[in-house]
């Protein structure tokens, strides 16, 4: 693969948080029943980034949650019979009954992925509504989802890879497209 082009620096990725975290407040009313989940590894990062600017603007802590979604993907294929899937759990600090769940990932790309936590989350509870904040909408979807807060939309062919650094995990802050050669 080679580096085509970065979409997102370290500020623009700022900018798209602080905006997706004002977009969450108001479409919301505020926060009172709303909990942020993190889809592992970058949606983790990001939810724990828009908490800390929702406490900000709201003056009140937002509870974070994270959802390893390992074993609810339509795609997991086991190479050998000794392969098994690496699970990392899931942690959500409160009931989510009748909460305002907002699922926080990095990209957003056939919607696989989102509909895996959807279904890891009923097995939690039953949330009064589901959202979905990305920080990149991609396209290409094959499910009928959709994100409800969106950093940026970048229009990709099926060749191109989205790639997410993120400080925590990365080492810096940047989105990426990379070609496959």
């Amino acid at each position: 693969m080679v580096q085509k082009t970065i979409v997102l620096d370290d500020k623009s990725i700022q900018r798209a948080l602080t905006r997706i975290a004002h977009e969450i407040i108001e479409r919301n009313k505020g926060i009172s029943d709303c909990i942020l989940v993190g889809i592992k590894t970058r949606g983790i990062y990001l939810a724990d980034r828009l908490a800390k600017r929702i406490e900000k603007i709201e003056g009140q802590p937002i509870s974070v949650g994270e959802l390893d979604i390992t074993l609810y993907r339509d795609d997991l294929t086991i190479k050998t019979k000794d392969a098994e899937p690496e699970v990392k759990g899931s942690s959500l600090p409160t009931d989510i009954n009748n909460k305002k769940v907002i699922l926080v990932d990095d990209v957003l790309y056939t919607g696989r992925t989102v509909r895996a936590a959807m279904d890891a989350l009923v097995d939690f509870g039953r949330p009064a509504a589901i959202q979905l904040a990305v920080l990149v909408d991609r396209g290409h979807r094959e499910l009928p989802i959709r994100a409800d807060f969106i950093g940026k939309n970048i229009p990709t062919s099926s060749q191109e890879r989205v790639i997410v650094e993120l400080v925590e995990s990365d080492g810096g802050d940047q989105v990426s497209i990379f070609k496959n050669e």
